[in-house]
């Protein structure tokens, strides 16, 4: 959670620059009484810039994120939308608010969309793909994107966890049709809460626009009470304040990412090597965000060792298996009934998945840990990875 460490003095500084600026919290209007400052599009303007995308739309989360990409895509009640076994739940609670079916293909070593079960799913009511870059990781984007050309479907990267990732040395999120981006609490850049929409398609960009803003059209030969609509919408608007924090944020991202990436080859170098224990799969063309480390064991017994000790030692896990029951689908019976999946076929459609996950090991990278205690903490996960796999 790099961000959340390195909120401080520039953040405030941002947040009381802006009550110097007036005060003004909405992104729209308000003009004499802002000094001339619209924090919410410069913030869109430096975000678009640093992917290397023609547009940016800032929204209040990452989950309306994906929400209004999936609108924009123009997926409607009745259609299945694929995604993956293993992500956040916000992932399938968009598709079903839009009133589609979320179709979950298994993962591979990758902890990413598995290519070859993904080509399984899809049928004639499929309208949109959406692969997850979960912790830090890129999916296999051209082996993905193949199959979508092939069967003409559009994809949404939910790249709400890789922010700062690359794929052949080119920003993550701009190889897809629409990007959804996420800045809660636990990402690499936060503002509290917010979210991020990218694309380079302007028909996309400006259905996105108006579905988050109840459909403004934003004319600007009229003043916004007399604005025209030409969709349905709702309000998914980011404030002054969030754009005012995260902006700030996003001018640490780079120094996040060399952190980060420095202290996960100190872990990797360390636990590499252990025998009965691997790392999760790196596709060749991802430069991840290095947020995360993951080890798969050979045996769930080992996985289910290393994080009892780890729980009894005081050193923290990320997901797996802390946060397992809001980032995997077999613990989202609560949600079943609404996409009409009966238990056991959705159990016996990702055991592929569940094996894998149940055997993983998540390691979060704090961006403020010093070398010398990153080479501390290495040995002792070393100590408790030989210890879970020894005892």
């Amino acid at each position: 959670m790099p961000g959340f460490e390195l909120i401080g003095e520039d953040e405030r500084r941002a947040v009381n620059e802006l009550f110097d600026d007036g005060g003004v919290l909405f992104a729209h209007g308000f003009d004499s009484l802002r000094n001339g400052r619209y924090r919410v599009r410069e913030f869109e303007k430096k975000f678009a810039d640093y992917l290397g995308v023609k547009y940016a739309q800032a929204v209040s989360s990452g989950t309306a994120a994906i929400k209004i990409s999936l609108i924009a895509l123009g997926v409607k009640p009745g259609d299945e939308v694929i995604t993956q076994a293993f992500t956040f739940v916000a992932t399938a609670e968009a598709i079903i608010d839009v009133g589609a079916k979320p179709v979950f293909v298994n993962i591979d070593e990758t902890l990413n969309m598995d290519p070859d079960d993904l080509e399984r799913a899809i049928t004639d009511k499929t309208s949109a793909i959406i692969p997850v870059h979960m912790l830090g990781v890129s999916a296999e984007q051209e082996t993905i994107h193949l199959i979508a050309r092939k069967y003409n479907i559009p994809i949404l990267d939910d790249s709400c966890e890789a922010l700062g990732a690359k794929w052949n040395n080119t920003k993550l999120g701009v190889q897809s049709d629409i990007t959804a981006w996420s800045f809660d609490a636990g990402k690499t850049i936060i503002a509290g809460e917010g979210g991020m929409i990218t694309t380079n398609d302007k028909e996309l960009y400006l259905l996105a626009r108006e579905y988050h803003d109840h459909g403004h059209v934003n004319n600007p030969s009229l003043p916004r009470g007399r604005d025209t609509h030409r969709i349905f919408g709702f309000n998914y608007r980011m404030t002054e304040l969030q754009a005012a924090v995260v902006m700030t944020q996003l001018g640490k991202l780079d120094y996040i990412i060399e952190r980060n990436k420095r202290n996960y080859l100190i872990l990797e170098s360390k636990i590499s090597n252990i025998k009965g224990v691997h790392l999760r799969r790196i596709p060749n063309a991802c430069t991840p965000s290095y947020d995360t480390l993951i080890i798969i064991f050979d045996k769930k017994v080992f996985a289910d060792r290393c994080a009892s000790i780890m729980a009894d030692s005081g050193v923290a896990t990320k997901n797996v298996p802390d946060a397992i029951e809001w980032h995997f689908v077999k613990y989202w019976d609560h949600m079943l009934s609404e996409i009409g999946l009966q238990y056991d076929e959705l159990r016996k459609s990702i055991e592929v998945s569940t094996q894998l996950i149940e055997r993983c090991v998540a390691f979060p990278i704090m961006v403020k840990t010093t070398e010398k205690q990153a080479i501390e903490h290495a040995e002792k996960i070393y100590k408790i990875i030989y210890k879970a796999i020894n005892q």
